[in-house]
Formats: C-alpha cells, structure tokens, sequence
C-alpha cells in the first residue's frame, strides 16, 4: 500500500504543473486573426500551429486566415478576433488613430516584402518613377505590402496617389494577375514572388529579403511579422500572452535549425503552390529575414515609424509613444524557458 501510495504521489507531482499551467490561462481559447498565412512571412505561425507548440502551452487557437494585414487587424478591433500575425507597423498606425496595440514576438527580423515589375508591360522600365499611372497589385490596400509601395514611392518623389493600387492576395490570384498583365507591378512576398521569379514574369526593384537590403531601404532595423494585440487584452491575459510568446519562440528556434525538408513536411501542401522546388528556394531567401529569438530590435519602432511619416504628414507631426507599441518582457522569459527551442 505504501508502494502504491508513493507511485500515486508521484504520478500527481508529475502531472501537477501542466494542470496548473492550463489553470493560471485567464483565456484557454484565443482567436489568430492573419493575412495570408500560407506566406513565408508567417512561416512561424503556421510552425507553431503545425507542430503542435501551442497546445503544449495548454491552447487552443483557432487561426482565421485573411486576404491580407488590414482585414487581419480589422477583425480584432471588431472583436470577431483576440490576437493579429501581422506587421508591426499596424501597431504604430492604431496608436495614432487613438487604439492601443502592442506587439508581443517578433516572427520576421526584415519586412521581405518584394517590390517588382511586370517585364511583359513595363518592358522599358528603367527607375521608380516609371511607376507613375500604373497599377500596382499589393496583397490588400493599407497593408505592410502597401506601406512598402508607399515608402519606396516617396523615395522616388511620387505620392501614393500617382500610382493605382489593386489586392491581389498572396496566392494564385497574385500571380495570375501578374502573368496575364492585369497589373504592371506588385509588392508582394514568397512564395509568390519566388514563382513569378523563375517564370520570367517579375523583374525586382526593391527586396527587402535580406536584412542588410531592408536596412538600407529603410534606413534602419525594420521589424515585420509579429503577434500583436489590443493592450487591454494583454493586460487581462497575461500568461495567455505568455504562453502564445512561448510558442513562437519555439517555433522561430525550431526554423533555424531545419532544413529545407522538415519544412516542406511541416507546412500544409497547400502552400506549396503546387512546386515544391519553388517553396524550398522561397524558404532559402527568407530564412535569415525570420527572427531568431522574437525579441524585437529596440530601434525597430523608430524606423517603421519614420516608414509610416514619410507618407502621412499628419501621422508625422504626432507625439506617439513609441515603446508603448512593443515590449520585450514575454519574448525574454520564453527564452529563458527554451533556451534551445
């Protein structure tokens, strides 16, 4: 009897700290709001979701995909949504329209938004500037692949309004609409631009795949895919925000370390394109563009927010508070709990 009681004693110990983890989630059940998610961009996510990192954090996330960032992000201040994988610049942008966002983990370390030209319509295409009165296909108006548009526009001297901006999406409709000349240029990102790559059909202008590229545009550290949220929901749920920070740490660790195989394994088929040749060079250019860590550079706001300025005047003349639209403190206890992934 003694015997049995100590093997009883030991069996609950075991088991006391993953009940008491699910226990201390003030929300068990969190709704993902994102746009795109087959992109490489949120190949974090779709890690975390796929191999199983969340639940072991004791939730359950229900990952509603959306045609780009801006649907994403109006779904959570809809309330149909707790949480966004978007850009960290929506963080900026929401703050001047008086909402508070904060982003909690960083997914990507560069924006590897690609800005390319329809070689079938544009054969003659020499700078930026040729881009005047053409249509520009973006995954959906107002998201980061805009903001990219707007930005690179600006530099040449155009304003967004000189050129036609048309959703496309981050699928077969984006790359069908490049082939058949619907749009003269996109901003886009992998697998896609992979694709319209290496079928001749988009000739790059700007690619902030590679984090020093990103730099250069940007003029600084420009931080990309991120979990954010409402600040009021962070303050409610924080070991709910803990536990999904937990699970994106994992995830971006676990990429760092795989090779192209275990990707193509991990992913859904359906993101494939149909080429599994084309995803594996799209995972090749943007794997140094994904976050090591989730920890998000303290510069990272100042540069999205000189991003966002320099295309709206007012946004540029308000006093925001920059640290309030990001915080390190969950990313840095997850790295201490899997300091290997």
């Amino acid at each position: 009897m003694l015997r049995r009681h100590l093997l009883a004693s030991g069996l609950a110990a075991a088991t006391l700290p993953l009940w008491t983890s699910a226990q201390t989630l003030e929300k068990a059940k969190v709704t993902l709001a994102v746009g795109g998610k087959n992109l490489l961009y949120y190949l974090p996510l779709t890690i975390a979701e796929q191999l199983g990192y969340f639940k072991a954090e004791g939730l359950d996330v229900t990952i509603v995909d959306f045609a780009g960032g801006a649907k994403a992000l109006q779904a959570v201040v809809g309330g149909s949504a707790d949480v966004v994988s978007g850009a960290f610049e929506h963080t900026i942008n929401m703050q001047f329209k008086g909402q508070m966002m904060r982003a909690f983990v960083l997914q990507g370390a560069a924006p590897q938004i690609v800005l390319g030209i329809n070689p079938k319509t544009m054969p003659n295409f020499k700078t930026v500037a040729d881009l005047k009165g053409k249509k520009v296909g973006v995954s959906a108006p107002g998201s980061s692949t805009n903001v990219m548009l707007n930005f690179v526009l600006a530099k040449a001297g155009l304003k967004p309004s000189d050129v036609s901006v048309i959703g496309v999406g981050t699928g077969s409709g984006a790359v069908a609409a490049m082939r058949s000349g619907q749009i003269d240029a996109m901003s886009n990102l992998d697998p896609v631009i992979t694709l319209l790559m290496r079928s001749g059909d988009l000739q790059v202008v700007s690619d902030t795949r590679m984090v020093t590229e990103s730099e250069k545009v940007f003029g600084g550290p420009m931080p990309a895919g991120c979990l954010y949220a409402p600040q009021t929901f962070i303050d409610k749920n924080p070991a709910t925000t803990q536990a999904l920070t937990n699970a994106m740490v994992r995830a971006n660790k676990w990429i760092q370390g795989a090779g192209a195989a275990e990707i193509i394994k991990a992913v859904p088929e359906g993101f494939l394109l149909g080429d599994r040749a084309v995803y594996i060079d799209a995972f090749l250019a943007a794997k140094k563009a994904l976050s090591p860590d989730g920890m998000i550079p303290p510069r990272g706001a100042d540069t999205a927010f000189r991003a966002l300025a320099s295309v709206d005047a007012k946004l540029a003349a308000a006093k925001l508070d920059l640290n309030a639209v990001y915080t390190n403190e969950f990313v840095k206890k997850a790295n201490a709990k899997y300091p290997k992934g």
